[in-house]
């Protein structure tokens, strides 16, 4: 009995050490280095509604969503939204190709995994699917966030239409409720 304790408690802490951090939380500070060289901070985008997207160039989930962004980007960027894109795979020349061949239209960075996990808050035991989608709010609070193993509902256009609404303030809360974020990274 004592040995299944014992076990029980350490499986307690193996979940524990796996599961996401609490949304909603102040963003991390991330700063952003595009293929030119340019860097933007997170910070710097306080009082616009952000979404970061953590991708992979090679990925085709990640440029259909890189697609939906760019829509969103051309629909709501005059109102306030702001979408970021991080490669993890990337270099200067990947992020350009990246942008040109997929035609997205927001800044698009490349960064180390290592870099782009701690700002997601996931560790790097875990298995990270992309895109890895994290929405930020005006005060540079995450709202929601995608779990390490991938969250659908974040990456749908009609459910991203939603937040973006709800954020920017362009629709009645009580008509327009996001789906819950992800509290925990499922065991598989």
């Amino acid at each position: 009995m004592r040995l299944l304790t014992t076990f029980a408690v350490f499986a307690g802490l193996g979940v524990s050490a796996l599961a996401m951090p609490p949304v909603p939380r102040p963003a991390k500070e991330f700063d952003f280095v595009d293929a030119a060289g340019k860097h933007v901070l997170l910070s710097s985008l306080k009082g616009k509604v952000v979404i970061v997207q953590g991708l992979l160039t090679t990925c085709p989930h990640c440029q259909a969503f890189s697609q939906i962004l760019s829509k969103m980007q051309t629909e709501y960027g005059p109102k306030g939204f702001q979408a970021m894109g991080v490669g993890m795979d990337a270099t200067p020349d990947t992020v350009q190709r990246y942008i040109t061949d997929y035609h997205v239209n927001f800044p698009v960075a490349y960064a180390s995994s290592d870099t782009l996990l701690s700002f997601l808050g996931h560790s790097a035991a875990e298995r990270l699917m992309v895109p890895q989608v994290v929405i930020i709010d005006k005060k540079g609070v995450i709202q929601a966030e995608s779990a390490a193993s991938g969250t659908a509902e974040l990456q749908t256009e009609a459910n991203i239409r939603v937040w973006i609404e709800k954020l920017l303030g362009l629709t009645a809360h009580s008509k327009a409720i996001p789906p819950a974020a992800p509290k925990q990274v499922s065991g598989n």
